[in-house]
C-alpha cells in the first residue's frame, strides 16, 4: 500500500511540474506578445523567458501559435469529466453551471494574463480564428457529453469515444439533441459575458459567483430583472427590503 501511495504521490509531483511548466511557457509568450506582437515572438525568446530550453517547449506545444490558443488543453476534458460525475439529481443546467464555474475560478487567478491575450488576439486576427476553431470544438464535445448524461442510451450516448476529437461538422455530429447543442452554446456564451462583466465593471464577486449569476438568470427564463436602485450593488443583483 506504501508503495502505491508513493507512486501517485510521485505522478501528482510531476503532473503538477508540467502544469507549471506549461503555464510560465504560456505567460511568458503573452507577456511577449503583448509588448512586441505575436508575429515578432519567437519559441527561443519565450523559452528563455520561461528558463526552459526549445526543446521543452514543443513537449507542451506543437507550434508557436499553439503557446496562445492552447493554454491549458485539459479545461474541456475537466469539465466533461465534472458533467459525467456529477450526482444524478443534478439538472443539466446546474450540473454544466458547477462543471464550468470550478474552472473561471483559475481564470480568476490568472487574469491578468488572460486578459493580456484577449489583447493579443485583438492585434493577431489569425490567432483569434484559430480560438474560435478550437472553441467551437470543444463546444460539440461539450454537447455530445450533455447528451449522453441526458440519455445514456439515445442516439448521441451510444457508440464510439466521449469526443470525436475532429472537427465535427452538422452531418458528423446530427446525433446531438437541439437540447444538448443549445446548453452547450449558452453555456460558453455565460462564461463569456461573466468574464467581460467582471472586467468592466470590477464587482465584489468572483468569476464563478458572477457566472452562477448568470445561471440564475438563465434558469429563470431570462425575465426582465426589477428596476435598478440607488442602493443596488455594483455586481447587478438587487437588494431586498
Amino acid at each position: 500500500m506504501q508503495c502505491v501511495t508513493n507512486k501517485g504521490a510521485g505522478a501528482g509531483l510531476r503532473e503538477r511540474k508540467k502544469q507549471a511548466t506549461r503555464a510560465a511557457l504560456s505567460e511568458a509568450a503573452v507577456r511577449l506578445a503583448a509588448e512586441h506582437g505575436a508575429e515578432n515572438v519567437t519559441v527561443e525568446a519565450i523559452s528563455n523567458a520561461a528558463g526552459v530550453s526549445p526543446r521543452t517547449f514543443f513537449n507542451y506545444f506543437d507550434s508557436h501559435d499553439d503557446v496562445f490558443v492552447m493554454m491549458d488543453p485539459d479545461v474541456g476534458e475537466r469539465v466533461r469529466r465534472a458533467i459525467r460525475d456529477a450526482p444524478a439529481e443534478l439538472s443539466p443546467l446546474d450540473t454544466v453551471r458547477e462543471a464550468m464555474a470550478a474552472e473561471l475560478a483559475e481564470v480568476e487567478r490568472r487574469h491578468e494574463v488572460w486578459s493580456l491575450r484577449a489583447k493579443v488576439f485583438q492585434k493577431s486576427p489569425h490567432l483569434l480564428a484559430r480560438g474560435l476553431g478550437l472553441h467551437m470544438a470543444e463546444e460539440r464535445d461539450l454537447a455530445r457529453t450533455i447528451a449522453r448524461r441526458i440519455d445514456p442510451d439515445g442516439p448521441g450516448g451510444q457508440g464510439g469515444p466521449d469526443v470525436h476529437g475532429g472537427p465535427g461538422g452538422p452531418c458528423e455530429d446530427a446525433d446531438i439533441e437541439l437540447y444538448p447543442r443549445l446548453l452547450a452554446a449558452v453555456a460558453g456564451t455565460a462564461a463569456r459575458v461573466a468574464i467581460e462583466h467582471w472586467y468592466a465593471h470590477s464587482p465584489p464577486l468572483t468569476f464563478p459567483e458572477i457566472f452562477r449569476d448568470v445561471f440564475t438568470h438563465l434558469s429563470a427564463g431570462l425575465p426582465q430583472p426589477p428596476a435598478q436602485t440607488d442602493d443596488r450593488p455594483s455586481d447587478g443583483r438587487t437588494t431586498e427590503s
